[in-house]
């Protein structure tokens, strides 16, 4: 009855913030008002909550992994895939050597192996929590699409370096070649396991959905399940666990393409997904929110062994370790830059060249979140001969000011850095989404006709089917002829388009509430209404897209 209590305050608290996110009259991140609303929490009342770090790494993890490697934008990944690359892999070991030295150095009482393992998880950036900031000052797409890039790969490659760092910390032995064949290991075994399992279970699917029909339910707590199948799995046979979730997202972002799933299937997943996403990255934060007094009481004990007994040296640290990251990040951007440069240059080309303050941008905007949280806190409680993990309630509190104070430098910090900044103009999409319009309008227009001749072939009533394809068709051919005029014409028919999506949204809310009107007088059984509403509904959502 008390975890169900705990985990009803939770979702309550999610659903608060994001309310509270919106009221604000300034720019707050999500995540960060999650997490005041944490400690406001534990502040009046003590949940009792422990974590366990296995079963939170297994509850959280694969599914937020397994939707970002679903949805990142392929053509995104694969344009920019050098750039993100070099900052997905040879960043976060840049990071994990560079942060390590400098955390035990400025914190001695922190052992070397702990102090690489709180580097390493501190090292992958989170694109939620900066979407979230770039909701009043837009970050530019090539930038987003790099920053979701870079997060969807070094969550994995940060979180596979804290393990060996945490083996390390218990055996008290690290070898080079050994963590490499590992390493080789763990990402191709993880990798071909994700791949596989999406592949294995999306092909079973398909064949019971066309031999015995499809039911949504089914097939939407299938793809809930396909991560933890592929996390499970791959940590069973001593694989990355989390290279096979992100990998069987991606595989699952392919599979899809084949177009098996009913539309209401694809519909309610959707929208189920959102949600599972929603509520385990709120749950996150409000956790780390909960967690912070009793983190700050541990780690303030390790502190005072370091001989500094003024607990203000934790807020140091996390500043002192927050800004490192930013600058070992700005070296690295900016070293990179000049290597894409010099092979331009040798290839004849003029390419833009960013100014410092989009680089700064870049760096700042790495922030940390619901990764870095769930990845900290699996460190283990203790060591393998049973004592204390060193330094472990000091890494997940200064883990945890990492998160916020970065989520703080980039909420001040972008807004400023991007402000009238001249950028190469993105390129349109809208072209090629007319081609695709086109040429399915086209596809249709055959069916249709097909259709037609086979449904009204020998019928009295030929002629019934023929008017009705007429009419369907027409609007096909409406969309081909404003989808195929080019220049001012062109410019012409989006403003017509444009016109007629606002008065279309106009109608259907006049349907909805004359259809509520209507119900409210008990004029239109429950049934009726809600199907009614319904079909309002899917047609609002079609066009409240712009």
């Amino acid at each position: 009855m008390e975890t169900i209590t705990v985990a009803l305050i939770l979702l309550l608290a999610v659903i608060v913030s994001g309310a509270l996110a919106r009221m604000s009259p300034i720019s707050l991140p999500l995540p960060l008002v999650q997490i005041v609303i944490g400690a406001l929490i534990a502040s009046v009342a003590d949940l009792g909550v422990e974590l366990k770090p296995d079963i939170f790494f297994l509850l959280f993890l694969p599914p937020l992994l397994f939707l970002d490697g679903w949805r990142i934008p392929k053509e995104g990944l694969f344009r920019d895939k050098g750039t993100i690359l070099e900052l997905a892999l040879g960043l976060v070991v840049f990071t994990v050597v560079g942060v390590g030295y400098f955390i035990n150095w400025m914190i001695p009482t922190m052992p070397l192996a702990v102090a690489f393992a709180l580097a390493a998880i501190v090292s992958p950036t989170d694109p939620i929590a900066v979407s979230a900031i770039s909701a009043r000052v837009p970050i530019p797409r090539r930038l987003m699409h790099i920053l979701e890039g870079e997060s969807l790969l070094n969550g994995a490659s940060g979180l596979v370096c804290m393990q060996f760092a945490v083996a390390a910390a218990l055996t008290g032995t690290f070898s080079l070649p050994a963590a490499f064949t590992t390493f080789l290991w763990l990402a191709a075994g993880g990798i071909s396991i994700g791949v596989g399992v999406t592949w294995a279970v999306t092909v079973a699917k398909n064949w019971v959905s066309r031999h015995f029909g499809e039911e949504t339910g089914s097939q939407i707590l299938i793809s809930l399940l396909i991560p933890f199948g592929a996390y499970l799995l791959a940590e069973r046979l001593h694989c990355s666990g989390i290279l096979a979730a992100v990998a069987a997202g991606i595989t699952m972002s392919y599979a899809e393409q084949g177009g098996q799933a009913l539309p209401v299937t694809r519909i309610r997943r959707s929208a189920v997904w959102d949600l599972v996403q929603f509520t385990a990255n709120g749950v996150i934060f409000v956790l780390l929110g909960e967690q912070l007094p009793n983190l700050f009481d541990g780690a303030a004990r390790v502190v005072h062994e370091t001989g500094h007994h003024d607990p203000v040296w934790l807020l140091v640290y996390v500043i002192a370790i927050t800004l490192t990251l930013a600058f070992l990040r700005y070296v690295w951007a900016w070293t990179s830059l000049r290597f894409t440069l010099f092979r331009a240059h040798l290839k004849g080309e003029k390419p833009y060249i960013p100014g410092w303050r989009l680089i700064a941008a870049t760096a700042f905007a790495g922030v940390r979140g619901a990764i870095t949280l769930a990845g900290v806190l699996t460190l283990p409680l203790t060591m393998n001969d049973g004592s204390v993990f060193p330094a472990r309630d000091l890494a997940i509190f200064l883990a945890g000011g990492v998160i916020i104070v970065s989520l703080l430098a980039a909420s001040l910090l972008l807004p400023y850095l991007l402000r009238d900044l001249e950028l190469p103009p993105e390129p349109s999409h809208q072209e090629e989404e007319d081609r695709a319009r086109v040429a399915a309008a086209e596809a249709a227009i055959q069916a249709i006709e097909q259709a037609q001749h086979d449904m009204g072939e020998g019928q009295s009533d030929a002629d019934l089917y023929t008017d009705a394809g007429v009419r369907i068709m027409a609007l096909y051919r409406q969309r081909i002829d404003g989808r195929s005029k080019v220049g001012k014409e062109a410019e012409l028919a989006q403003k017509i388009d444009d016109i007629e999506r606002r008065l279309r949204l106009v109608g259907l809310r006049a349907e909805r509430a004359e259809l509520y009107r209507i119900a409210r007088e008990r004029a239109l059984s429950d049934d009726t209404a809600r199907k009614l509403v319904r079909e309002v509904d899917l047609l609002e959502s079609r066009f409240a897209v712009t």
